[in-house]
Parts: structure tokens; C-alpha cells; sequence
């Protein structure tokens, strides 16, 4: 089977580097085709791999994201929200897969999102690593067996550069637990308590961010009932566990229909 040929969005950024390395240890089942930055970014025509401490790749870093997505199998994106929708578009015009790990996205970023689907594969998740979404299988299951006696709280902390809370992560833990209790998440979410609060209304699941350092990624799930208290945890050391699974999520488009998938499809959770 030939090698699946990746272009990465904002490959000169820290995550980029990290998808950079992972695809080279793919011991042969992907390529790195193409990486795009910014215009003016001083890593213009420089060689990803040589960034990232592989050594060369023969590809040279550009800014012409038309060009990336035309040429390549799939392209994996952390850039910020606003460059989404454009880049969903252009994956959809070339019928070229999308695998999208940026948060703090908007419904109109949604909207393309789930219109580019029907041209190519998209696989879109808040996080893409294993232990996240094998806890957020649990978490769901957690939240179906107890009932509304049983408070949810869901804390996460991140570094102190990271701009969107609750993170994405926290978000999709979120989203399971309301959806173990067969709620939608936007008609029983708690965030941002402060002052007199009142007493906490039964069955919301509420929400705290904390920033600070460099912290990779710390969630907590609490379930949390008179004299008992059940707690599931998943701590990111390093930003490595993401881009191993973006890269897996690129591979896993070969060959799938269009169609917007998340991490469970792409792990087999959703067997």
C-alpha cells in the first residue's frame, strides 16, 4: 500500500513539528507531501523536517494553502478558528481529506465543516488522543448509570497561552456526559460561577478552567453524590500524544467515503 501524502497547516509551529516527527516514525505508511505558514513567517521556504530535527525532507515550507490541498491525500490542521472555514472549502473543491484538531470553533466553522463532508472525509475532534476518547466513552457511560443525584463537574487546566475555556477537551467530556444523560449540553451547561451563585441546579454539569505554566492538558470528570465522589482523570504530558493521533486519523482517511468522522471512528469506539 502506497504511503498516504500529508500536508500540514502551520507545520513551522510546535504542533506542526510534532506532526512533522510523527509522520516520519510511520515507518513507511505516510509522507510528508507539503506544510504551509503564514505570509512573512521567517520559516518560509525552509525545510520542515529540518525544523522539527529530522533532517531533510525535500519539502520546502510555502504559504499557498490552494496549492497544499490540491496536491496532497489529506491535510491535518491545528491553525486558529478563523482560517477553518477557508481551509474546509478548499478540501472540499479538491476532494482532499481534512483532519481538523483546532478548538474553539464556531457554528459557522461547524457549518463548513459538515459541507466539506460531503465531498471528502473530514474527521474533526476536540482531542485526538487515545486515553481522551476511550475516557470519554467511560465518562458517558458513568453519566447513563447514575442518576441526577450524582453532580458532574468537569475541571480542566491548561498552559497559560492557550485563549479558549472550557478547552475542547473539556467540551467533548461534556458533551458525553449530557449525552449519557440523553440532554443536549448547551440546555444544562454551568460555566463561570462567581459571587453568590445560589445552590447549584440539579442535573447541570458544570465547567472550571484553570492556566497556568506549561501544562499540556489535565481533565477531570467528578461525579459527585452525598458521602462518595468517582473521578476520571486523563493527564497529556506532551503535545506528542496529539499529533500521534492526528497522524493515525490522516492515515485512517485513505480510502473512506466522504463523511465527517471524529476520533471514536477512527479508534473503533464506536463498535
Amino acid at each position: 500500500m502506497s504511503a498516504v501524502r500529508i500536508g500540514i497547516v502551520g507545520v513551522a509551529g510546535r504542533m506542526g513539528q510534532a506532526i512533522t516527527r510523527e509522520i516520519a516514525a510511520s515507518k513507511g505508511a505516510a509522507v510528508l507531501a507539503g506544510g504551509i505558514e503564514q505570509p512573512g513567517n521567517p520559516a518560509l521556504g525552509k525545510d520542515p523536517g529540518e525544523l522539527a530535527g529530522i533532517g531533510p525532507t525535500g519539502v520546502a515550507i510555502t504559504e499557498d494553502a490552494a496549492a497544499l490541498f490540491g496536491t496532497v491525500d489529506v491535510v491535518i490542521d491545528f491553525s486558529p478558528p478563523a482560517a477553518v472555514s477557508r481551509h474546509a472549502t478548499l478540501a472540499a473543491q479538491g476532494k482532499t481529506a481534512y483532519v481538523v484538531g483546532t478548538t474553539g470553533l464556531e457554528p459557522t466553522q461547524f457549518e463548513a465543516l459538515e459541507k466539506a463532508a460531503h465531498h471528502c472525509a473530514v474527521v474533526q475532534s476536540y482531542n485526538m488522543s487515545l486515553g481522551v476518547n476511550i475516557l470519554a466513552g467511560l465518562t458517558r457511560q458513568v453519566a447513563a448509570s447514575l442518576g441526577e443525584d450524582w453532580d458532574i463537574e468537569i475541571v480542566e487546566m491548561h498552559h497559560r497561552m492557550k485563549v479558549d475555556a472550557p478547552s475542547g477537551t473539556a467540551i467533548l467530556f461534556g458533551e458525553m456526559a449530557a449525552l449519557g444523560r440523553g440532554q443536549p449540553l448547551d440546555k444544562i451547561s454551568d460555566r463561570g460561577r462567581d459571587g453568590i451563585t445560589g445552590e447549584r441546579k440539579r442535573g447541570d454539569i458544570g465547567f472550571a478552567a484553570l492556566r497556568g505554566g506549561n501544562v499540556a492538558g489535565e481533565h477531570t470528570v467528578i461525579f459527585a453524590a452525598d458521602n462518595e465522589r468517582i473521578e476520571l482523570t486523563h493527564k497529556a504530558t506532551d503535545r506528542s500524544i496529539f499529533a500521534r493521533g492526528a497522524v493515525r486519523a490522516a492515515i485512517w482517511t485513505k480510502g473512506k467515503l466522504p463523511g465527517l468522522y471524529r476520533m471514536a471512528d477512527v479508534l473503533g469506539l464506536n463498535n
